[in-house]
């Protein structure tokens, strides 16, 4: 009958879904990331082809990144420095990944998205000023948000694909985090970036429509150069 083939089709969501709401455990211990091979691709969704298990070493798990080290910061006070399968071939497959975030005095690490990662994200120095935004869910929780003020020591989580930023409200003093990411290769999308400085650029009918605003506004703003801090 229609009933039950219905609630089969429902049944065979709920099962699909459970089955791709996370990485799958791995089936073997490692997954090194073969960047030499000329056949080397992006494997789907999972990563890269895996190395010669034979010719793994411990380099491979290993980059001298000089986190401790301060970075120099962009226009918008902030430099990004990510720790990704790019770097560490021996993150394929693992679904993590690191970052140190530099804010200058009144620096921030403007509104952006992980398509990938949930992030955690930890103070090292100073004091940020964070948030994220909800999706379009229905009232009323709709584009809520949330937001903290966070000391030393201090952790706070964004939510995978959400909107957020970190903001070190300081004049005078920088600011220093450690956020980790629950994917080899996060992601990052500047809003003001992929809006903005988009190549080509979006029609500036669209924009000025989308943002209520005049097109002039819109091309000035398009005008701008917008700067990556990763």
């Amino acid at each position: 009958s229609s009933s039950s083939f219905l609630l089969l089709a429902v049944l065979l969501a709920l099962v699909s879904w459970q089955a791709t709401a996370s990485d799958p455990s791995p089936l073997q211990d490692f997954c090194v990331a073969d960047m030499n091979s000329p056949g080397t691709i992006r494997t789907c969704q999972w990563g890269f082809v895996c190395k010669n298990p034979m010719e793994v070493n411990a380099d491979d798990f290993f980059k001298a990144a000089a986190l401790d080290k301060p970075r120099v910061t962009n226009k918008v006070g902030s430099n990004v420095t990510l720790i990704n399968v790019m770097q560490i071939p021996g993150l394929n497959t693992l679904g993590i990944s690191i970052a140190r975030i530099d804010y200058a005095p009144l620096g921030q690490n403007p509104p952006h998205t992980h398509p990938r990662a949930t992030e955690i994200l930890t103070v090292l120095e100073g004091t940020l000023y964070v948030g994220f935004v909800t999706s379009n869910q229905p009232a009323p929780n709709r584009n809520k948000f949330l937001s903290k003020v966070l000391n030393k020591g201090d952790v706070f989580v964004f939510p995978v694909g959400l909107i957020h930023f970190q903001f070190n409200p300081n004049p005078h003093k920088p600011a220093v985090a450690i956020a980790a990411l629950s994917s080899q290769n996060p992601g990052a999308i500047t809003i003001a970036n992929a809006v903005f400085g988009s190549d080509p650029q979006i029609s500036d009918d669209v924009l000025a429509k989308a943002f209520q605003v005049e097109k002039n506004t819109i091309d000035w703003l398009q005008a701008q150069f917008w700067e990556n801090n990763h």
